[in-house]
């Protein structure tokens, strides 16, 4: 299957992210074997913690706040990322699906993936809202509100075809020296709509641009699925203990001062 999708221009390498082990709440904040994936609440400056729950990843989200999904390709090789958010491809606004077009990353390459992508120039931002106000309900699909998806496709390299050989005064080899030609031979529904969904935010520059790329095959090598709910609501159906959210960032050394030692009193 070919694909042409925007290919990321901006943001290049960074060293990989090392995992952790599942826990009620994931110190590494980051998902994928081909590709890393982390949401980071922007307002506050701080990657947004996983909580695990019954086979699902859950992070709270804060009303109002703006977000990014960051992906870093771990991999040798590039590829392609179809990102869906609330059940609609964050590129082209249609309710996705994996044949779709999506963003492709060279090895080691990190992008930010910061809105809903408006041209080859800028994006809407994603901002946490209020279900009623996310854009899947304003445009009718709030069904799968609460739900990010990243769908991690291998390229298929097209190698060069082999040239015959060359034999001198147009010999051929014998008809017994050349062989005959070889023949070739869904993750669990939404149990009722979250409170918070994803919105169309103001929109800010983000430029890419197009690439060719074929898929080495039609399903995804990878898929990464995170939900997401308010904080509140999360601590209500015992996902996120209420001890685990901090409004203040912690701080190493929190008496710490600048300058020296000060005069006694």
């Amino acid at each position: 299957m070919d694909t042409t999708s925007p290919s990321m221009t901006r943001r290049m390498a960074l060293g990989a992210i090392s995992g952790a082990a599942l826990m009620t709440a994931l110190p590494a904040h980051a998902l994928g074997q081909l590709t890393h994936v982390r949401v980071i609440d922007r307002d506050r400056g701080r990657v947004l913690p996983l909580y695990q729950h019954r086979g699902d990843l859950w992070l709270p989200g804060e009303p109002g706040h703006r977000y990014t999904l960051e992906l870093v390709n771990l991999s040798g090789e590039r590829l392609l990322h179809v990102v869906s958010v609330d059940g609609i491809n964050v590129i082209t606004g249609e309710t996705a699906a994996h044949h779709q077009s999506g963003y492709v990353l060279d090895p080691g390459q990190r992008y930010e993936v910061n809105g809903w992508r408006k041209s080859r120039r800028d994006v809407a931002v994603f901002r946490f809202t209020g279900l009623p106000h996310s854009y899947a309900a304003r445009t009718g699909r709030p069904q799968d509100v609460g739900v990010i998806g990243v769908a991690v496709f291998r390229e298929r390299v097209r190698r060069p075809a082999p040239q015959p050989p060359w034999y001198p005064h147009g010999d051929l080899p014998p008809a017994h020296g050349r062989t005959a030609p070889q023949a070739q031979g869904k993750s669990a529904p939404w149990e009722g709509a979250p409170a918070l969904g994803t919105g169309h935010g103001e929109r800010e520059s983000d430029r890419v641009g197009s690439t060719r790329f074929v898929r080495r095959r039609e399903h995804p090598d990878e898929l990464v699925l995170i939900r997401y709910d308010s904080h509140a609501n999360l601590v209500a159906r015992g996902i996120v203990p209420a001890r685990h959210w901090r409004h203040r960032r912690p701080q190493p050394f929190p008496g710490s001062h600048p300058g020296f030692v000060p005069d006694p009193f």
